[in-house]
This record gives structure tokens, sequence and C-alpha cells, in this order.
């Protein structure tokens, strides 16, 4: 499946609020919620790696360097 640069960064801003969330909920006394939002983050992380490797093949570009182009976008946005 083909991926653009703007979805692969798309999904790292998913992975990454859903990361926020789970070191919301570490210390609040919920394991239920916390772990939910664990298996959500992780997910939502896996997909992101998967699409950054396909996107890299495609593109015939170094994986690493597309990874850190998203992340850098994604962290960096104006």
């Amino acid at each position: 499946m083909a991926h653009t640069f703007e979805e692969l960064v798309e999904k790292q801003r998913a992975a990454d609020q859903a990361h926020a969330t789970v070191q919301a909920l570490r210390d609040q006394g919920d394991p239920s919620a916390y772990e939910i939002a664990w298996q959500t983050w992780r997910d939502l992380a896996q997909r992101v790696q998967t699409a950054v490797t396909e996107h890299a093949q495609e593109q015939g570009a170094m994986r690493a360097g597309v990874e850190l182009e998203v992340k850098r976008a994604v962290r960096y946005a104006g």
C-alpha cells in the first residue's frame, strides 16, 4: 500500500498522542484504562513503523532517513 509523506506524519501524530495518553494514565491507578491506552499506542506505533518501511522501499530511500524526516515534521511543525 502506498503511503504519502503526509499520511506518515498523521500516523506518527496519532501514535504520539496515544503515547501521551499512556504517560498520563501511568500513575492514575486505573490499570484497565492504562492497558487499553498502552495497547492502542502499541498498535498505532506498529502501523507507523510498517508504513515508514513500505514508504522507504517504494521511494528507494533509507528507512531510518524517512523515519527521521517524519519525526522532525511532527515535532517541529509550525
